[in-house]
């Protein structure tokens, strides 16, 4: 029996076990929702815009460790998601975007909301496709969800063409995917895990450096037990949080331009580096010259290509985290070379070095009495929390604070945009988690310059019932850029003064939910619990110091231990 091209669309995310997708519909795309409206399999989430369905399906699938899938229709619709597909693909986010378009006979011809999202799309995507064919719908999307999530997962696009979705075809039976030119890594060589495990052994300044792709690979586990088993402290990248207990002793928490004293201080002075799952980005190295010059490198990665890219690497091992770490942990328990107490003996120097470097900068702020300090709301947020809560953030200095002070014990916790950056990604990344996670308390630790920027889905929580909770640190600032003005253009705060700002507690009130205004530090935890005790979507607006900045910080094109300091 034939079915539809939309029919078998929705056959197709049936068989990848698909349970919610973010959309906004289209007369490109219109045969697929009334297919959706007859489904009792899928859930569909309307968005108010079409970024916002992406960071949505973005944070879903990081949740629940699955590929997140959007909808949308042609033209200004396919072109509104070239942000949020940009963000999943430099964070190796496992996405699938369908994109509407005009039917076949009419590509080319500049048709109403005609785009070449393909085109577009081609160089922030991991793959994409065009189908042409009703025969090729089936294997295409089997071949996009498989692309998404294996090697170095990614965002892979697939533009619809109107007619395709009309035309009638029969059914293929599943098959196992097989891709001739596509065949990632995943088991590491013999040869260089010995190579490797034998430098560990004989290093007296080891690091732990640890990326995404811990978490994208489910390897804490094992990166946790080889850090204990050697004595190894960890120092993880934005993206890593998360994949090593925050609030273990070996932790040194994140690296880079916002990074700790400490974890900096380490990573200049070591022996051994060991990368797992990183891609030594600029933020983590600053002055290229200057990162770790006295270290061997190591560096486990599924991406070959990530491998040397920007820092030389002594050992490379191309491989799935995860397989890598447990051929290692493997190693180090079935080798007569390795005694505990003999590695524990001679590492314990440098785990003091790193204490006497913590104790010296400890992650701090300035304490007042009379204004409210955002990394003061981050810690209790924390407390009161416990720690368990899923935490989304915008981009800025909302973002550095919650890296700095919310530690992450558990992986999928975290979901925050690293490499683009995107202002906007925390609201409806938020909505998004807590879609996926209906049990859990889901935080968006937000700025005022970044929530606007997608406030509209305050309607999708209110329809879809997401209790998301927002921690807005309203400053009236754009914070980051102010902080660079401050310190480096003599306070010109040009453009980054928010003059015109919203009431964000009449706001929310506005849209149906519950607003609450914290002015002074007494009044941060009494708003932090009732936001917490309130089943319903809470905005908490803490006026915050204006001028207060992200240290340590690390100047542009300045080496790792140039850190300004409090």
């Amino acid at each position: 029996m034939k079915v539809t091209g939309a029919q078998a669309l929705l056959k197709c995310l049936e068989e990848q076990k698909v349970e919610t997708i973010f959309g906004f519909p289209g007369g490109a795309v219109i045969d697929l929702y009334d297919e959706i409206m007859k489904s009792d399999k899928l859930t569909h989430v309307l968005v108010r815009h079409e970024q916002g369905a992406v960071h949505a399906a973005d944070a879903y699938g990081r949740v629940r460790g699955e590929v997140g899938v959007a909808l949308v229709t042609s033209g200004p619709g396919a072109t509104n998601t070239v942000t949020g597909i940009a963000s999943a693909y430099l964070d190796s986010i496992p996405l699938v975007v369908f994109t509407g378009q005009v039917p076949t006979g009419l590509i080319g011809n500049d048709a109403f909301q005609e785009v070449d999202i393909v085109g577009i799309t081609r160089p922030c995507t991991k793959h994409n496709y065009l189908i042409k064919d009703v025969k090729d719908l089936v294997p295409t999307v089997r071949e996009a969800f498989h692309i998404a999530q294996t090697g170095r997962p990614g965002p892979v696009l697939i533009d619809l063409p109107k007619d395709v979705m009309a035309a009638k075809v029969k059914f293929p039976e599943l098959k196992p995917v097989k891709m001739r030119t596509y065949k990632p890594t995943y088991e590491p060589h013999p040869g260089q895990i010995d190579k490797c495990c034998k430098t560990i052994l004989r290093a007296k300044k080891p690091v732990l450096y640890i990326g995404g792709g811990v978490i994208a690979s489910n390897a804490h586990e094992e990166v946790t037990e080889l850090a204990r088993k050697l004595n190894i402290p960890v120092t993880m990248t934005l993206m890593g949080l998360g994949g090593f207990p925050g609030t273990d002793a070996l932790s040194m928490g994140m690296l880079g331009m916002h990074g700790t004293y400490y974890s900096n201080m380490a990573v200049a002075k070591c022996d051994l580096l060991i990368g797992v799952g990183a891609r030594f980005d600029d933020r983590v190295t600053g002055r290229i010259d200057a990162f770790a010059p006295h270290a061997k490198i190591i560096h486990i990665d599924i991406d070959p290509t990530s491998i040397s890219k920007n820092v030389k690497v002594d050992i490379p091992i191309v491989a799935d985290c995860k397989h890598a770490l447990s051929a290692m942990n493997t190693w180090f328990d079935r080798s007569d070379k390795f005694n505990a107490d003999e590695v524990k003996g001679i590492r314990e120097p440098w785990l003091e070095k790193i204490k006497e470097w913590k104790a010296r900068h400890p992650l701090g702020y300035v304490k007042e009495t009379d204004k409210i300090k955002p990394q003061f709301v981050v810690q209790k947020l924390h407390e009161l929390t416990k720690g368990d809560a899923i935490i989304t953030t915008e981009v800025g200095q909302n973002q550095m604070w919650a890296a700095q002070f919310y530690h992450f014990n558990h992986p999928r916790a975290f979901m925050t945009s690293g490499g683009l950056g995107v202002m906007g990604y925390g609201f409806p990344a938020a909505i998004g988690a807590q879609m996926a996670a209906r049990d859990r308390v889901v935080i968006d630790i937000a700025g005022d310059g970044s929530l606007q920027m997608n406030i509209q889905e305050m309607a999708t929580a209110k329809q879809y019932n997401c209790p998301v909770k927002i921690a807005l640190l309203n400053n009236n600032y754009l914070g980051m850029v102010r902080q660079w003005q401050e310190l480096f253009y003599d306070k010109r705060y040009s453009a980054t003064v928010l003059d015109v700002a919203p009431d964000f507690v009449a706001l929310a009130e506005a849209y149906g939910h519950v607003g609450l205004r914290a002015t002074k530090p007494s009044e941060v935890v009494p708003v932090i619990k009732e936001a917490l005790a309130t089943d319903s979507l809470v905005l908490m607006d803490f006026v915050i110091d204006r001028e207060e900045g992200v240290y340590p910080m690390v100047p542009a094109g300045k080496a790792t231990t140039e850190m300004l300091l409090v």
